[in-house]
């Protein structure tokens, strides 16, 4: 019998998680596929949870790319999410008891002028049915003992926010304003426009770590002088990876029947697109692994994606035409 495993693997998968799955169980699958195509044990790990409910983009980071979920975690990300109108529930989904109701439906153009008053940076209250810790335990698991949860509020950014129109347009990444021209639009600010309410709206929004949408959903209720909650969730894009780029989950099933994970894995670099490069000698590269400064480097001070030829070396801060290790990776440099 050939006990011979294949090496770990480095890199990210990039997984469009469907509803009803866990983040964690998403890496309990990432890691029997892995197992059971016969790879060595790797570390795996997720960049930023997603609730059961919602569905997505989830950046699975395995072996020297777990050296990364940190910076994942950090990133802005993008969501699409659907409000209901007239109901709001304990957990501001579609999971909750209803608490409160209302017969108001507001006028779509309101909405979107409502859009505006939630850009910038804002004073967010957690929803109560979140992972946050409370006194050292999880303030779900207070809530669901019917304890009461005081949460403080956070400040958090909402890069863009839009509201996606009937036909699907509007709401993509580069938005600069809630009012970009459409053709036969009504102005909110005309009385004489026809108004047309909206049992539900679906928005989208770009947002800072740390934001709730479930809360965003319930404070533009409110805005709007009626209360609702979140009937569909899903995140478009977290950090640099998009849903383009996201596999099913029966595609990272194939895997562990055989099918090549070249085909699926994105390298550890991925994870950096935002990072300029930083190219190196052997000299170079040898000095960055032993955790020495390289010096006499001609580019602006800033962080950097070392680079031996195509394998990344290390996380780098660079100063003074000094590099500086930030975060060592350690990969076979299968150039040499």
């Amino acid at each position: 019998m050939n006990d011979t495993k294949k090496p770990a693997p480095s890199g990210w998968i990039i997984l469009d998680k469907p509803q009803g799955l866990g983040s964690t169980q998403a890496v309990a699958a990432v890691k029997r596929n892995l197992r059971e195509a016969g790879y060595a044990k790797a570390k795996v790990g997720h960049g930023g949870t997603l609730d059961p409910l919602a569905e997505g983009v989830l950046p699975v980071a395995l072996g020297e790319a777990t050296k990364l979920a940190g910076r994942m975690l950090d990133s802005d990300k993008i969501y699409a999410f659907t409000v209901q109108f007239g109901e709001e529930t304990e957990t501001l989904d579609t999971e909750g008891a209803v608490v409160a109701r209302s017969d108001r439906r507001p006028p779509r153009v309101a909405i979107a002028a409502v859009c505006e008053q939630f850009t910038g940076e804002i004073d967010q209250l957690p929803p109560k049915y979140s992972a946050l810790k409370v006194g050292g335990k999880r303030a779900y698991d207070l809530a669901r003992a019917g304890e009461d949860v005081e949460l403080k509020t956070r400040r958090v950014t909402i890069h863009d926010l839009a509201m996606l129109g009937k036909d699907g347009a509007g709401g993509v990444e580069g938005l600069h304003s809630t009012f970009q021209t459409t053709l036969g639009r009504p102005d909110p600010y005309d009385p004489q426009a026809p108004l047309e309410l909206a049992d539900s709206v679906t928005l989208i929004a770009r947002v800072s770590k740390g934001t709730y949408i479930r809360s965003l959903a319930r404070d533009i209720a409110h805005a709007l002088g009626t209360v609702g909650h979140v009937t569909y969730l899903r995140r478009t894009k977290a950090g640099p990876f998009t849903e383009a780029q996201a596999i099913s989950l029966d595609k990272l099933n194939a895997i562990g029947k055989g099918a090549p994970l070249d085909d699926i894995i994105l390298p550890l670099e991925a994870g950096l697109d935002d990072i300029p490069a930083l190219s190196l000698t052997s000299e170079q590269a040898a000095a960055l692994r032993q955790g020495r400064v390289v010096t006499g480097q001609p580019h602006p001070e800033g962080l950097y994606c070392a680079m031996h030829r195509e394998v990344p070396v290390a996380l780098v801060q660079l100063e003074g035409g000094a590099a500086k290790v930030v975060r060592g990776f350690n990969l076979p440099d299968v150039a040499e």
